[in-house]
């Protein structure tokens, strides 16, 4: 590299280059996007990660250097020296930042040569996703990529700038842990020294960053790696990053909150040039759930949820009457939806939500010349027809949809799931638009039949609603239920951006909590004996959040795939098609690990 640059030294990045360089001397390098021959004049468009700039050359002034510009093809790395001179007329590309100039070479160096590459590096040519993750360096070099994760370094530093700015310490916390299941599956390292003993990766820094608390450092954050063994989807990877934060002598959701909100409104205006005058809006989980079907409610627009069990509370129509034994029947109105939406499509929607638990779904079409057509309207009486239309304030052009179903929550995440499928089609929101706001007294506890016990809704260390103290020592599961938690969520666009809580900080609380969810007396030894043992020794209330940074790039980037913003991601099955991961090892490092695999799985 050295003999071939021979002293040559950059001294501009590509897409920097302006009217006001004119007359400039300049090195720049970068990968050969295109080139074209023009007979006597060559041109090549020279990329770099800050944009391109056009190299001119001239066979009339040096025929062998543009014999040389000649040579290149797509992917070339090149160094080129040269002045900075102005377009004129027709060759000004106002489509280009770099349109108004070019550069007229001196000097070119191929500093690497490249074999024609498995796909074009052009942000308008199509890549089957597989293709592009086994080449994940290629696809890299397109610039939405790269711009997006230069977005990425910006958030994470304004994120930095502002926490240390507000008095909290950068720690880090271990990869190898113990491991505490409570949530996700673990990911599990096996110990070369302890044959049959596993360190777990992180899920979160939970645990340590309590303990940071403890030992009293008062404010921490950390852009923490954590690790899930969980099924992927289109906002989630196995492997992620939170920037998580956790202060002390905190009792009340505001003071957290106050900090998180004010971090996020820095993030927005550095990187988005966005600035959020008036506080950021609450709304209870119960409200959220009622109004919206979600924890994670998008009120860009319209299509609010309404219950309409007491329109049928004596109805004679089954699928009402056995839903109200437990549940209930709720209902959305798209307003002008009859003459938007055909039967096919309609039907489609019920096929949508069998996949949130619903066994179906009930509609009426209320067309503009007044005639309805409808699923279940004829096992209604008139009365309770005109009770739901006046309840949804249903009227000519408007689209009925209902849930009906024994557990709330199938309702809910049904109608939920489905009002934002519908704003979708009918591209109700704009997508430029950032609507967000914190949810707040969530549930400390939810209920699971299959297993016959509560579980911690956020974890186990969240503390309860002052409001609800007295339903804690219950042994009703009703009113057990119905405690709320100090927990919080900040929302973006119907996302949950990031979450935390005020935490439990007496060790009576914590053992009361472990109580609650069924755990042994050896059962809290083993997986958190270290912690309750912290607790003896003078614990600060304190509480947290993390904000889910993938997410977070994700919402501001506006892009809607999570594996956009993060350098080298997994595919469904949390392998990497690039490098082969997860792959077999050889055996002695099984031996040395006293770990063996099955013939068949290998």
């Amino acid at each position: 590299m050295t003999e071939l640059l021979n002293g040559l030294k950059r001294t501009n990045m590509c897409g920097t280059l302006r009217k006001n360089d004119e007359g400039r001397e300049v090195v720049v390098m970068g990968f050969v996007q295109k080139t074209r021959d023009l007979g006597n004049l060559v041109f090549v468009d020279l990329r770099d990660r800050t944009g391109i700039v056009q190299l001119a050359f001239d066979a009339g002034v040096n025929s062998s250097l543009t014999d040389k510009a000649r040579s290149l093809r797509g992917e070339f790395v090149v160094a080129a020296k040269g002045e900075v001179r102005l377009r004129t007329g027709k060759n000004i590309n106002e489509n280009m930042p770099t349109g108004e100039v070019e550069i007229d070479v001196a000097d070119l160096r191929i500093l690497a040569e490249a074999e024609i590459p498995p796909f074009v590096i052009s942000e308008k040519a199509s890549v089957g996703e597989n293709l592009a993750l086994k080449y994940r360096y290629l696809e890299l070099r397109k610039a939405y990529l790269q711009n997006n994760l230069i977005m990425r370094d910006k958030i994470t530093r304004a994120a930095r700038d502002y926490l240390s700015a507000n008095g909290f310490l950068e720690i880090e916390t271990p990869f190898l842990g113990k491991s505490t299941p409570e949530g996700a599956r673990d990911y599990l390292v096996p110990s070369r020294i302890k044959h049959g003993a596993f360190y777990a990766l992180p899920q979160s820094p939970q645990l340590y960053k309590q303990l940071l608390m403890i030992a009293g450092f008062d404010r921490y954050y950390q852009i923490a790696r954590c690790f899930r063994d969980e099924d992927l989807r289109a906002n989630r990877q196995p492997e992620f990053t939170q920037i998580d934060i956790e202060m002390s002598f905190v009792e009340e959701d505001e003071d957290v909150m106050a900090i998180a909100e004010g971090m996020i409104k820095e993030v927005f205006a550095k990187c988005k040039n966005i600035t959020f005058t008036k506080p950021f809006r609450r709304m209870t989980w119960a409200e959220a759930m009622n109004r919206f079907g979600s924890d994670k409610p998008d009120t860009r627009f319209g299509l609010e949820l309404h219950d309409i069990s007491s329109a049928v509370k004596n109805t004679e129509f089954s699928v009402f009457r056995q839903a109200l034994e437990t549940g209930s029947v709720r209902a959305i109105c798209v307003r002008g939806g009859a003459d938007k939406f055909t039967r096919k499509e309609i039907d489609g929607f019920s096929d949508f939500v069998k996949d949130y638990g619903a066994k179906g779904l009930a509609w009426a079409s209320k067309k503009e010349d007044g005639s309805t057509t409808s699923s279940f309207y004829k096992f209604l009486t008139e009365k309770e027809i005109a009770d739901i239309e006046e309840i949804l304030s249903a009227d000519k052009g408007d689209l009925i949809l209902a849930i009906a179903d024994k557990k709330n929550k199938v309702v809910f995440d049904s109608l939920g799931a489905l009002r934002v499928h519908i704003a979708d089609k009918l591209h109700l929101y704009d997508k430029n638009e950032y609507d967000i706001l914190w949810v707040t007294e969530f549930p400390l506890l939810e209920w699971s039949d299959e297993d016959n016990r509560f579980y911690a809704m956020h974890h186990p260390f969240t503390s309860v609603n002052v409001k609800d103290l007295d339903k804690i020592d219950s042994k009703d599961r009703e009113v057990l239920a119905s405690i709320r938690a100090n927990a919080y969520d900040l929302v973006i666009n119907g996302q949950e951006a990031g979450g935390g809580s005020i935490r439990i900080h007496t060790p009576e609380m914590q053992r009361k909590m472990f109580e609650i969810l069924g755990m042994s007396e050896e059962t809290i030894k083993t997986r958190f004996g270290f912690f309750v043992d912290a607790f003896k020794y003078g614990a600060p209330p304190h509480g947290g959040l993390a904000f889910g940074l993938d997410r977070l790039v994700m919402l501001i980037t506006g892009d809607d795939n999570i594996k956009d913003v993060i350098a080298f991601p997994k595919v469904q099955n949390a392998s990497c098609l690039m490098t082969g991961a997860p792959d077999f090892v050889e055996e002695i490092q099984l031996k040395e690990l006293g770990l063996d695999v099955p013939e068949e799985d290998k």
